[in-house]
């Protein structure tokens, strides 16, 4: 399953894929709030995508991935498949690509994911605020493996390409139609 991604989306291409798509971002915002980072894994920092409260505007926020779970492990990834997520707090997280890994022992073949035609990607999130000295929290969704990662996982997180950002944020399309695999040939894979 994704523990691992990377960032290197430049505020430019962020700024024109936000305009492409009809969302403002706000002026206080800038390239320092879009760190580039080779991995990010989980309990790391990072940016993600929320709505401002202001009709199609965002803001990136730094949160940690991941949150506590009653049993102590972090849930860095959540099952999407029969839920509903009406009530719950949306995010985008951008990266330009994500990895999974093969094989039985360390060190294991790291692939790496990036989706075709399109400068980098979504993927479909929650995120919890913090409480007392805790930082807020995210986590990314995660659904069936579609023709591209089968090969590689069981499971895959949910890749949502920009156009669908608004609609995942917002919820004006059924979770079905943008929390599942994306048809082949959709991701490009390498080391």
């Amino acid at each position: 399953m994704c523990n691992d991604y990377e960032q290197h989306i430049t505020w430019k291409a962020y700024c024109e894929a936000m305009q492409s798509i009809a969302l403002n971002i706000p002026t206080r915002q800038g390239e320092l709030d879009l760190p580039h980072a080779d991995h990010i894994r989980i309990t790391d920092p990072a940016p993600i995508v929320v709505p401002t409260g202001n009709p199609a505007e965002v803001e990136l926020q730094q949160m940690r991935w991941s949150w506590p779970a009653p049993n102590g492990k972090p849930v860095f990834n959540f099952r999407s498949e029969g839920r509903r997520f009406g009530d719950s707090l949306r995010c985008v997280i951008p990266a330009s690509a994500f990895f999974e890994f093969t094989g039985e022992r360390s060190p294991k073949i790291r692939h790496r994911f990036t989706l075709r035609g399109a400068p980098f990607m979504g993927i479909a999130g929650l995120w919890k605020p913090g409480t007392g000295n805790e930082r807020a929290r995210f986590t990314m969704l995660t659904t069936e493996p579609g023709p591209d990662i089968a090969p590689y996982h069981g499971r895959q997180i949910a890749v949502l390409r920009p156009e669908d950002w608004a609609a995942w944020l917002w919820l004006t399309r059924p979770e079905g139609e943008l929390l599942r695999p994306l048809p082949a040939g959709s991701l490009s894979v390498g080391a």
